[in-house]
């Protein structure tokens, strides 16, 4: 009886489930709050924000969260930054507080880059922020906790490579990125640490995205891409996983491929956005100056006008712009970089609803100096710099005795439309004067209509 038993319940068992080949309503509904999201916040933090770009008194090239390889830092020299790694000025609430105020609705930060080094208290290694720094406090839990306060979502960027581990590390040192070896106990590094590190981070701190990278690595496979996807979606069904979990993203461009079936749930171009639309889903991952991780002599600041450009631009066209920040060692976030957010929260306060829950409309540009969103009923023409005393559209058509307004300003606007000269908005001569003008850099023209008929489109 006992063996009847047995069989029948294990008869019964269902199958694990083959994430891969989810329906595409059920995929729609998993991406929502994402594709609503538009605009998050990249945090490059570790061991790497001690150096700070400089080793051995001599500036070292490349970006900072690189210096170990690029300064070909042995192990147990590197390992000593953690001793020094203490960011007594970290304060949880307060980055949060930045990237909400900045108009950002998720958090992706490094729970372990290339290095190895981990910012939470792990299992299966003492080489974590508990263990190993006088800091003694789980960044990452204090990170959840607030980011959950402030109803922002935290993901978590975590590096298949690591230059730490004995049984991750390339063969030759310090070409962890060209290696054309392999490391022959990989799959024991990836079986005894890798899996065990992600589902601790899975498991206790339950983050909407899982941010995969280091994928280019030869010891890495496609078979283990698939097989990480479809163990983090058994661990958390409803979380999101990038492109770098597989073989497929197609170098900085970042699209995967489409020669086979590659896991993943977005696109990851990096330091670019595509120069057109996409079928698939995408985020352009961005920094503020050179650099992801701290570097204390990269001031190469892009402007709040372009980062305000690239996010526009980027929702255009269907994307994400997840935008990065790179501590210091301290646990602060650069002025430089405060400022620039700020200047964004700003903007995102009067025309982010051009932004948040925008899908691609039947066009996305206009020229060069216009990009168009589509927001449920509404169309937005944002201007990429102030327009003039006239703003022309030739792609869309209002419906007729519709109002048109400028986003931030609370009167509508004069319009004419003819099938020659398109939509003209007529802009009042208060608003000349920038001072009155609701915003900077950009501005978001709301028009109740749709795409001018036989014109093309996408």
């Amino acid at each position: 009886m006992l063996l009847v038993a047995s069989v029948l319940v294990t008869g019964c068992t269902a199958p694990p489930r083959d994430y891969l080949n989810e329906p595409q309503d059920e995929f729609d509904a998993r991406m929502e709050w994402w594709r609503d999201a538009r605009f998050g916040m990249f945090i490059h933090w570790g061991l790497y924000a001690v150096p700070a770009g400089v080793y051995q008194n001599e500036p070292v090239g490349g970006i900072g969260e690189w210096i170990m390889n690029s300064a070909q830092i042995p192990v147990s020299d590197y390992e000593s930054f953690a001793a020094q790694f203490n960011p007594v000025r970290f304060d949880a609430a307060e980055w949060v507080r930045i990237a909400k105020d900045a108009g950002m609705k998720y958090i992706i930060i490094t729970s372990k880059h290339h290095d190895g080094f981990s910012l939470w208290d792990s299992d299966v290694s003492q080489y974590d922020i508990i263990d190993a720094t006088p800091f003694g406090r789980d960044i990452l839990r204090e990170l959840a906790d607030a980011a959950a306060q402030e109803d922002v979502r935290l993901g978590f960027y975590h590096s298949i490579m690591d230059w730490h581990h004995p049984d991750a590390q390339a063969p030759h040192f310090p070409t962890y990125n060209t290696s054309e070896k392999s490391n022959p106990n990989f799959p024991r590094y990836v079986e005894n640490y890798l899996r065990p590190q992600v589902r601790e981070l899975v498991d206790g701190y339950d983050p909407a995205v899982l941010w995969f990278d280091g994928e280019w690595i030869p010891e890495w496979t496609h078979e283990m891409g698939l097989e990480m996807y479809n163990f983090v979606r058994s661990l958390s069904p409803n979380i999101l996983i990038n492109n770098r979990v597989d073989k497929g993203r197609r170098g900085m461009q970042g699209m995967t491929r489409t020669d086979q079936q590659y896991a993943g749930d977005f696109g990851t171009p990096e330091q670019e956005i595509l120069e057109g639309t996409s079928t698939l889903d995408w985020e352009s991952c961005m920094t503020m100056n050179d650099t992801w991780g701290f570097k204390s002599t990269d001031d190469n600041w892009k402007s709040a006008e372009t980062l305000i450009h690239n996010l526009v631009d980027i929702a255009a066209k269907g994307g994400n712009y997840l935008l990065n920040v790179g501590p210091t060692a301290e646990g602060l976030i650069p002025q430089a970089s405060v400022e620039r957010l700020a200047e964004m929260g700003d903007w995102m306060e009067v025309n982010g609803e051009a932004i948040y829950g925008s899908r691609l409309w039947t066009y996305y540009e206009d020229g060069e100096a216009v990009r168009y969103t589509n927001v449920g009923d509404n169309i937005y023409g944002i201007s990429l710099g102030w327009p003039g005393r006239q703003l022309a559209l030739r792609h869309v058509q209002p419906d007729d005795g519709s109002e048109i307004r400028l986003l931030g300003y609370d009167q509508p606007l004069t319009w004419s439309y003819d099938a020659t000269d398109g939509l003209i908005i007529t802009l009042p001569e208060t608003l000349q004067d920038e001072a009155a003008r609701p915003s900077k850099y950009a501005h978001a023209f709301r028009i109740s209509g749709g795409p001018v008929e036989g014109d093309g489109g996408l």
